[in-house]
Order: structure tokens, then C-alpha cells, then sequence
């Protein structure tokens, strides 16, 4: 694992560091820091008109390989990326979703065609995508897919029906990457496809979510015998469960970068809190910030460590503790923003009941140890893909 950088990282992250402090003010300057975890229907039409700025700059899609439009750097350069994108601060990057994960997914599994028709697309900033994956009653299990593709032989194409959920952005997005049951009579991992769909047709409803920070960035979405193109399956029909985990092999990637680029945001915001109403003359909010900062870095250190494994997708051992940490230390730090408030946390003029940015976040990070599998889940998923112990008893 390295953690140094050459001379050619530190002449690349002088190069980041300008381009940023030339680009990220003026009509920009409002989107400084925002767009993070609770955070994120904010800015929505500013920030997508900041990826279309970085793409003109040549910083969307750094780590994608040069024939697909990217600049083909190191992992240490991506890191250095997201590092100098943090110190300048970056917006929370709205095409996410589409650069580290369907991306990464369609490069790495993709036929040519589907290559060609997507990625100018995500690169370019034009097209923004979401996750079809959980669903109703299923928890955790992202096997327990109970949404049906069938192929129609007259028109050529697949018709999915079902039901997602907690589907984040689905209502700014062009395009959805959905895992459904190919085979009707099949269960678990087997038989199922990984679709890439448009999302604005007449089979595809979606429905705002409203959470407890009165936001809705995430939402119900229906399939009503939707369309989707033969060409537009990745890989074969059965081949769905294999695609979905490379892909979240990506999700634990590069893609925590970006990640931990938000996390560094806030904690440096707390930090800045807690010296400026005096929190920070307590001894034991010093202590709890300096624990946030050391899990910060170890966070860091594990991604490094994660990330110089293989850049196929598959799960590295490392990587399955990621989730867990991550969710667990993100919750912590929502508690700690609460404390450094004090009693201003718990106050609000009147209705509409606007939150300030720290309430929202302290909000939303309680759904952390929840989203992409309970941490109960991830601790199953360390003991029996990582450590090799049994598995537990299923129903």
C-alpha cells in the first residue's frame, strides 16, 4: 500500500489545485461545500451545470481509462484528485452514480455498442443515472428480487415490472441501471439480469420518499411493463448477479473517495463550530474531534489499501469491512455535530421548520447504518465472505 506521493502526483495535485481555485467561484461560489449527505436536493441545476464545467476542464471521469474519455491516472492521482477537490470544496458530485458506479460497471462488463451509447453521455455531465437494486420487503437481501423482466419476441424488447426503493436521485435521472429476475421460476443470485434503462417513458412512475429532514432526494419507483432495449442487458440474462457485484466492488472503491471527500467537509465544519462558540474548550468535545479525526484517517488508509487490489470490481477482503466503519463512524460524527451546537440544535424559528446544514446531516446519518445493508448484515458479511465462517441459518 503506498501512501506517499512523487514528484509527477505533487506537480498533478498543483495542477488540480489550480484549475479548481480558477473555476470554483463566481457563479459557483454558492455550491462551495454543498450537495452532501442530507444535502443533496440542494443546488441541484447549479451543480449539474458544475459537472458540464469540470468536463469542460477535462476532471470528469479522471480514472476512467483514455479510450472511453478519461484521463487514465494512478490510483495515487485520483486520490490527489479528491483530496484537492475536498480542500477546494468541491460540491457533492451529482453525477456520482453515473461516473463510479454504472460507468466502472458498463467499461468493465459492457458490450461495445453499450459502450459507446453511455459513456460520452456520463462523461460529459449530461446524463445522470440511478441505482434500481432495493426493493420492497426485501431488506437487506439484495438477492430478493421479486421484479420481473420478460422478453417479447414481436417487439424485440424486455418488459420489466416491479417496484424499487430508496432509489437516490431517481427523479433528476435520465437512466437507471435495474437488477430483475429473468427466469420466473428462478430465486436468490440466479437468473437475473442487469438492465440499463431510460427512465422517462410511460411504464416508469416515480415517487418522492419524504424523510424526517422534510427533503426528498430519494423515492419509490414502479415499472408497469417498461421497455428496454435486447442490445441494453449487460452481459446475458443470468448474468445479473455477477455484474451487481462487480459493481459494488466499484461502490467500495474509488467511489469512497468521493465519499470521504464530503465527510472531511463536515468534520472540518465542526471543527470550525466548535472554535468559534467555544465548544471546543471542552475537553471532552476535543477528545470526540480528535477521535473523528483519527477515524478519518484510518478510513483513508483502508481505502488506499482497498484500492491497491485488483480494478476488475471483485470484493477485496478489505473492502468488506468498509460499510460498517464508514456507517458507524458518519452516525458518530452526526452526534458530535449535535454536541458542538449545543442547545442551538435544538431550536428552530417556526415552521416551515427550516434545519441548518448540521441538523440535516445529523438527520440523514441515522439512516447510515440502515442503507446498503444494516450493519448487521455487513457483520455477516465480514464473518462469512471475509473470515470464512459458516453461514448463518436462512429461512
Amino acid at each position: 500500500m503506498k501512501l506517499s506521493f512523487s514528484t509527477e502526483d505533487e506537480q498533478f495535485r498543483n495542477e488540480v489545485a489550480a484549475w479548481l481555485a480558477d473555476n470554483l467561484c463566481g457563479e459557483f461560489e454558492q455550491i462551495r461545500h454543498r450537495g452532501g449527505p442530507g444535502d443533496e436536493h440542494m443546488f441541484v441545476h447549479e451543480r449539474i451545470a458544475w459537472e458540464r464545467q469540470l468536463h469542460a476542464g477535462g476532471w470528469t471521469c479522471v480514472g476512467w481509462p483514455k479510450e472511453f474519455g478519461g484521463r487514465g491516472v494512478s490510483i495515487e492521482q485520483q486520490v490527489v484528485f479528491h483530496e484537492e477537490y475536498a480542500r477546494a470544496g468541491g460540491p457533492g458530485r451529482i453525477g456520482h452514480i453515473g461516473e463510479t458506479l454504472a460507468g466502472p460497471t458498463i467499461i468493465a462488463f459492457g458490450s461495445e455498442e453499450q459502450k459507446q451509447r453511455f459513456l460520452p453521455g456520463i462523461l460529459r455531465g449530461e446524463q445522470l443515472w440511478c441505482q434500481g437494486y432495493s426493493e420492497p420487503a426485501a431488506g437487506s437481501d439484495l438477492a430478493n428480487i421479486r421484479t420481473r423482466a420478460r422478453f417479447c419476441e414481436e417487439s424485440g424488447q424486455w418488459k420489466i415490472s416491479g417496484q424499487k426503493v430508496w432509489t437516490s436521485l431517481a427523479h433528476e435521472s435520465q437512466f437507471c441501471f435495474v437488477l430483475a429476475r429473468t427466469e420466473a421460476e428462478s430465486v436468490g443470485h440466479k437468473g437475473l439480469g442487469f438492465f440499463l434503462m431510460e427512465m422517462d417513458q410511460p411504464g416508469i412512475k416515480v415517487v418522492p420518499i419524504e424523510q424526517l429532514t422534510g427533503t426528498s432526494e430519494f423515492n419509490e419507483v414502479f415499472f408497469d411493463e417498461a421497455v428496454c432495449g435486447a442490445q441494453d442487458i449487460v452481459g446475458k440474462p443470468g448474468d445479473g448477479w455477477k455484474v451487481a457485484m462487480g459493481l459494488l466492488g466499484f461502490e467500495r472503491g474509488v467511489s469512497t473517495l468521493g465519499q470521504q471527500m464530503l465527510f472531511k467537509n463536515e468534520f472540518e465544519e465542526i471543527v470550525r463550530l466548535a472554535k468559534k462558540n467555544g465548544a471546543a474548550q471542552s475537553g471532552a468535545i476535543r477528545q470526540r474531534i480528535s477521535d473523528a479525526y483519527v477515524g478519518l484517517q484510518i478510513m483513508r488508509a483502508n481505502s488506499m489499501r482497498m484500492l491497491s487490489g485488483g480494478g476488475n470490481g471483485e470484493l477485496q477482503k478489505e473492502a468488506m469491512i468498509y460499510k460498517l466503519y464508514w456507517a458507524t463512524w458518519h452516525r458518530n460524527l452526526g452526534k458530535l455535530a449535535m454536541d458542538v451546537l449545543g442547545a442551538e440544535s435544538e431550536v428552530l424559528d417556526g415552521a416551515p421548520y427550516e434545519l441548518n446544514r448540521l441538523q440535516s446531516m445529523y438527520l440523514f446519518t441515522r439512516s447510515d447504518t440502515i442503507y446498503g445493508g444494516t450493519n448487521q448484515i455487513q457483520r455477516n458479511i465480514i464473518a462469512e465472505r471475509a473470515l470464512g465462517m459458516p453461514r448463518e441459518p436462512r429461512g
